[in-house]
């Protein structure tokens, strides 16, 4: 990857090189968008654990993409949805990929870095931004030590304190923390006991970190700390009052602090600045959605916003990125402040947990949580009509005059798609054939959503790049050239 800072304009800025920063570069790269990432580390190496596994939908994400394979390659499948301490099996859901997968975020940062690097994005490290300005035409990035960039878009993928979110004055409304942990990467020669473990302030953990070196230990604080960076003493008190001893825990090589503050950005855009990721929305760690829901974001915004540059739509298509991933990320950010509430210490909280720990047990409970967590529920309003809409489309074996089809595979270059399963012909994009790829395929296997079953079968479906559904055939083409025109811009003249 480029370390070198390159002073040519830029048609997108992308700020950060965690996960959704780097999805949404090689989001816009695949749609021929001249793009570059600044990320303000010295380099590619990420210290400390952090996020620990990928959800349902965020694998199928990259299964659209035609990259999940890498992902899986090096981590490890297993049920990771959770609430009130209770394992939420997907095993039954219908997605060709009903697990979590296990794999540090260390490593989901490498694989999309070494992606995105396929794709020709320079990500420049070593660059910190210290503002803006923006007008009409497009935005002067300024950078630590005088430096700026032009660029016709800027994306802050910056972080919980985003600086670029504070630069463009939007608000960020929310709960303040009630419980903070500490991560810490140590050594310990007092040879702890691995596992989960509840302490008097919240729940926490002791393992081994995947190479055998330092032991990694999550542990509950006393009170909500924020602000300063957390020190080896403080992580040591924390540690004494949840097991009563340190284990002689030293020579940290990493410390760092996360807290249950629940906030969500009042806007997602301010001008030709938008934000994404962490920068919109912080919550608890508990359940493990973070990643997740900024790759969602990420998918969302990329292929909008290349339509947007390259003229395609107009730029209210913009707006919709916001209507759409407000509402559903807000839905998720209440689940992990009722898990967070759930996590408690003491007898009344001990005792809610196990009153929900039996209706998860229960099968449509389960399902219904376990959907929202694994991230298959996302429903974006479209209007009224078959299930299908606004909802992900479920990965299914097409057959095609060509041969044998996913349909994810038909999302790989992440392009919009007409799949046409009845009459050859019957559906047909039209004006729209420029920039809308049409499929004429069959779909022998049943067709069923996770948490609401079985569905009827569609004569057809429009599914944006982003693997949502935006037009449901059934029966006719009514409404299609008006999905058409809402998603993909006008008709191109005959």
């Amino acid at each position: 990857m480029s370390v070198s800072f390159a002073e040519a304009e830029s048609v997108v800025v992308v700020v950060g090189a965690g996960p959704t920063g780097m999805m949404l570069a090689g989001e816009l790269a695949l749609a021929g968008v001249d793009v570059a990432v600044l990320e303000r580390r010295p380099g590619r190496e990420v210290t400390g654990s952090r996020a620990g596994g990928l959800h349902v939908r965020a694998i199928e994400i990259l299964d659209q993409r035609g990259i999940a394979e890498r992902f899986l390659a090096e981590g490890r499948t297993v049920q990771i949805a959770r609430f009130a301490d209770v394992v939420l099996d997907v095993g039954d859901f219908p997605t060709r990929h009903p697990y979590g997968l296990a794999l540090w975020q260390r490593h989901v940062e490498r694989i999309l870095a070494d992606w995105v690097g396929e794709l020709g994005v320079p990500v420049h490290y070593g660059h910190q931004v210290t503002g803006f300005a923006q007008d009409d035409a497009g935005v002067d990035v300024r950078l630590a030590g005088g430096r700026s960039q032009r660029a016709r878009y800027l994306v802050g993928c910056d972080g919980g304190r985003s600086p670029i979110r504070r630069a463009a004055g939007i608000d960020f409304p929310g709960s303040e923390a009630t419980t903070s942990w500490l991560i810490g990467e140590v050594e310990m020669p007092g040879k702890p006991e691995y596992g989960m473990h509840r302490g008097p302030f919240g729940p926490g953990g002791i393992g081994p970190t995947e190479d055998g070196g330092p032991v990694r230990v999550v542990v509950a604080e006393r009170e909500p700390a924020t602000g300063a960076e957390p020190t080896l003493d403080e992580l040591r008190e924390a540690v004494v009052a949840a097991y009563g001893t340190d284990y002689g825990l030293r020579d940290p090589s990493s410390i760092t602090r996360f807290t249950d503050a629940t906030r969500q950005a009042a806007a997602y855009r301010e001008g030709r600045v938008l934000l994404a990721g962490d920068a919109v929305h912080v919550h608890s760690p508990i359940g493990g959605q973070g990643l997740q829901i900024g790759m969602q974001d990420a998918v969302n915004l990329g292929w909008k916003l290349a339509q947007v540059v390259a003229g395609t739509s107009p730029d209210g298509l913009l707006d919709t990125y916001r209507a759409e991933r407000h509402p559903a990320t807000a839905r998720a950010l209440r689940h992990t402040m009722a898990q967070a509430a759930l996590a408690g210490p003491g007898p009344r909280s001990e005792a809610l947990r196990d009153t929900v720990a039996e209706l998860m047990a229960m099968d449509e409970p389960r399902r219904h949580v376990a959907a929202l967590i694994s991230g298959l529920d996302v429903r974006y309003d479209l209007g009224e009509g078959h299930p299908l809409l606004g909802r992900r489309m479920p990965d299914l074996d097409l057959d095609t005059a060509g041969g044998p089809l996913r349909t994810y595979a038909l999302l790989h270059d992440a392009r919009p798609v007409l799949v046409n399963l009845g009459e050859p012909g019957a559906a047909d994009v039209g004006a729209w054939a420029d920039r809308v790829r049409q499929v004429d395929a069959e779909c022998a296997g049943p067709w069923e959503l996770p948490a609401l079953g079985p569905v009827p079968a569609p004569d057809a479906v429009l599914i944006r790049p982003d693997g949502h559904v935006a037009w449901v055939g059934e029966g006719s083409q009514a409404g299609l050239a008006e999905a058409l025109a809402t998603w993909f811009g006008p008709p191109a003249p005959l």
